[in-house]
């Protein structure tokens, strides 16, 4: 086993880009407000399994359904853009069966917030490049990130008020529809060729 931090540094600095739990307090915020309870625990512990797990399975898993790689991403852009017309436009289309505080810890927070199809290309295309347990320490670092904001969104949200959530709300409403627009350019494109 040999860590280098370099690798470590700059794998997590990737993920934590793609991740961008920043960028996701307005949703854990709202998906909060709908199911009363997320399980911060439980949606990190799954999110760093389902990182970890795809790392290792993710490419002879999508060819043994015969899906690329570039579909999967495709496929992962959809949900991102309707996940972001909902902050936009104030809409609701993702509706749990039972407002599970459970379910929603896993779907759509774990799955595919956290661990979307951004993140788990990103791992495979990093594999590629770094050696696997400096991407594992980067993930799990990602994952300690993610349940500290999982765990302290109430108290960021009181910071920035109601009015301040909206605008950030909005605001990143337009960032991830645009991260969805370029994960299904950059891989329709590839589809085609």
């Amino acid at each position: 086993m040999e860590l280098n931090f370099k690798q470590i540094f700059t794998a997590f600095m990737v993920l934590f880009a793609v991740i961008d739990i920043i960028g996701n307090i307005p949703i854990i915020i709202d998906l909060r407000k709908k199911v009363g309870h997320i399980q911060s625990e439980k949606a990190s512990i799954i999110a760093g399994v389902i990182m970890i797990a795809f790392l290792f399975l993710g490419k002879s898993m999508l060819s043994l359904i015969g899906i690329d790689v570039n579909s999967f991403a495709v496929a992962g852009s959809f949900v991102l853009f309707f996940i972001a017309l909902e902050m936009i436009l104030g809409i609701t289309l993702y509706k749990d069966n039972g407002d599970d505080a459970i379910t929603a810890s896993v779907f759509p927070l774990a799955f595919p917030l956290i661990a979307g199809p951004g993140s788990l290309t990103t791992l495979l295309s990093l594999r590629a490049e770094f050696r696997t347990e400096n991407i594992i320490v980067a993930v799990i670092i990602n994952v300690i990130f993610i349940y500290i904001v999982l765990k302290t969104s109430a108290k960021i949200e009181r910071a920035i008020g109601k009015n301040g959530i909206n605008i950030i709300r909005k605001v990143f409403g337009v960032i991830l529809l645009a991260i969805s627009v370029k994960l299904f350019a950059a891989n329709i494109k590839v589809l085609f060729i």
